[in-house]
């Protein structure tokens, strides 16, 4: 168990006095016997005394001694870094539904599974997250403004229709717009609560505001936007009976994540596309925190204090 610190190390002073009483304890132990062998007739001790297992009488007191080091030190308050669920979030899922997304070079098709795998990413995220989403083709639509409910989110991401055109610069105008109307009708004294975008796009922008110029605006807001590109240099799509190739753009991708301080991903496969949901599920659904790690050494402790009262009763008839 890795321990950080102890919020009331003051506790440890107890082990002084813990300390005394054992070694007392001991002392006495031992000057007992020095007392017997000096004074007793041994012809007749041997015969009339039991044999008592000696070595094994030491073993009450000693699982006494580390249950009270195990008791203090819970006592003392314990710190570890752990991940624990964030209870206040805001995230924008913004998925591209622009006809290159009906390529087959991730099958069954890149929308397929990108709908799976975004589900996923929604049915999975902790409680303490508002989801909300966003698709875009010529154009953006906000289809489910955050909230905590993720059947609506699965729902709309069931119902995604593809659209003509790639609008990027305007999902991210409506993901922005989405998540500050939100935060507005929060209010309360904690302020708004940390919010980022997940955009999960496979081409260039060709319709709407600049895409850049949004990143910079959700760069300001402090909105990071992480990208995923999707898909690969292989993809090909028929429009108009002509098969028309659709390969990935990282490039645009990764300078949106770069602009907004977002985080570029690389999905050329349904299984990576998974991962990386995965991945973003945990670094936005939980965070690190200093937490108390007391109970595993109350739990110790109780189970020595235990074993070494038992033990002292069989041994001895007494608790040491």
């Amino acid at each position: 168990m890795g321990i950080d610190s102890f919020a009331s190390p003051v506790w440890f002073a107890l082990l002084l006095g813990v300390g005394a009483v054992f070694g007392a304890y001991f002392w006495v132990s031992r000057r007992r016997r020095r007392h017997v062998v000096r004074f007793a007739n041994m012809a007749v001790l041997d015969k009339v005394a039991p044999k008592r297992p000696n070595r094994l009488r030491m073993v009450p007191p000693i699982l006494f001694l580390v249950a009270f080091i195990a008791l203090t030190a819970a006592l003392a308050g314990p710190m570890a870094e752990a991940k624990v669920p964030r209870n206040r979030a805001t995230v924008m899922l913004v998925i591209d539904v622009s006809p290159s997304m009906d390529a087959t070079d991730i099958q069954p098709s890149r929308i397929k599974a990108a709908q799976a795998a975004a589900k996923s990413f929604v049915e999975n995220m902790t409680g303490g997250v508002n989801l909300g989403l966003v698709t875009y083709g010529g154009s953006a639509t906000v289809d489910v403004s955050p909230t905590t409910a993720r059947k609506p989110v699965a729902d709309a991401i069931d119902n995604i229709q593809l659209q003509p055109a790639t609008a990027t610069g305007e999902a991210i105008a409506a993901a922005l717009q989405s998540i500050q109307q939100f935060e507005r009708g929060l209010g309360g004294a904690q302020g708004a609560p940390p919010a980022q975008i997940v955009l999960m796009s496979d081409g260039k922008q060709t319709a709407g505001r600049d895409e850049f110029a949004m990143a910079k605006e959700s760069k300001e807001a402090k909105i990071p936007i992480n990208t995923i590109s999707y898909g690969t240099s292989e993809g090909v799509v028929v429009l108009q009976n002509q098969e028309v190739p659709v390969p990935v753009d990282d490039d645009s991708l990764h300078q949106l994540a770069d602009i907004s301080g977002g985080q570029f991903f690389k999905a050329d496969t349904s299984d990576k596309l998974n991962q990386i949901y995965a991945s973003l599920g945990q670094q936005i659904g939980y965070e690190t925190q200093e937490a108390d790690v007391s109970k595993p050494f109350v739990a110790i402790g109780a189970v020595l204090a235990v074993l070494g009262a038992a033990g002292a009763l069989v041994l001895s008839q007494r608790v040491p």
